[in-house]
């Protein structure tokens, strides 16, 4: 089975860090550290942040546990 890219659960914000740890197998805070250390260098990853808030999508048993 491939692995998707889904939104995290233990949402900060959205959850795309948490998402991006979970495919790679590492740890939140150490996505989180980077994407704040890359939004401080030039500004561009809070863009990037948002343009990832709205292309990855909710993990699918994520949006059956609201029905």
């Amino acid at each position: 089975m491939a692995r998707r890219l889904y939104l995290g659960r233990e949402k900060k914000i959205a959850g795309v860090c948490c998402g991006i740890a979970d495919y790679f197998g590492i740890d939140p805070t150490l996505v989180r550290i980077g994407w704040v250390v890359f939004s401080l260098a030039g500004g561009s990853g809070i863009l990037a942040y948002i343009i990832a808030m709205i292309i990855i999508p909710e993990r699918p048993d994520a949006i059956d546990d609201l029905d």
